[in-house]
C-alpha cells in the first residue's frame, strides 16, 4: 500500500483570456506591454493596490487578499511576451502575451496564464484571474480599440 504524505496534489490550472482586436500595429503593442510601467493603466484600479513598477518588473496586492510579484523573462519581438512570478507570490506562475498581426495597424492580443496549484486554490482563483485577465484585455481595447 501506498503512503499518502496528507498533502493535496497540485493540477495544472490553465487559464486564457478573451482575444481583443486592437486598432494599432504589432509592433507598437508590443513595445507597450514589454513595459510594465504601461500596465498601470490597464490594470482595474479598484482591484489593485500597492502598485510599482520598472521597465520589467512589477509588484502590485489584489483586494488585500495577496501580494504578487512579476518579471519580464522573455521577449520574442514583436509576438510574444513571457512573464514569470518574481518575489513572493502565493504559488509561482507563468503569463505569456500573445500577439498577432492581422494587418498594417491591426492586431490581436490574448494572455495566457498557466500555474501548479492544488485543487482547491484553482477552483476558488479560477474565476476571479480569468475575470481579471478579460478585464486587462477590455482595458487594452480601450485604448486601442
Amino acid at each position: 500500500m501506498e503512503k499518502k504524505s496528507g498533502k493535496l496534489g497540485k493540477i495544472n490550472m490553465k487559464i486564457e483570456s478573451k482575444t481583443v482586436t486592437l486598432k494599432e500595429s504589432q509592433e507598437n503593442i508590443f513595445n507597450f506591454l514589454s513595459d510594465f510601467r504601461n500596465f498601470e493603466n490597464l490594470i482595474p484600479q479598484d482591484k489593485v493596490s500597492k502598485w510599482t513598477a520598472s521597465q520589467d518588473t512589477c509588484s502590485f496586492n489584489i483586494n488585500g487578499m495577496a501580494d504578487i510579484g512579476m518579471k519580464i523573462t522573455k521577449l520574442e519581438q514583436p509576438s510574444t511576451i513571457h512573464i514569470d512570478s518574481h518575489g513572493k507570490n502565493p504559488f509561482a506562475f507563468t503569463l505569456t502575451a500573445n500577439i498577432k498581426e492581422i494587418g498594417e495597424n491591426s492586431s490581436e492580443v490574448n494572455l495566457m496564464f498557466n500555474a501548479d496549484v492544488n485543487p482547491f486554490l484553482s477552483m476558488m482563483a479560477e474565476k476571479p484571474l480569468t475575470n481579471f485577465f478579460n478585464m486587462i484585455a477590455d482595458k487594452l481595447q480601450v485604448i486601442y480599440g
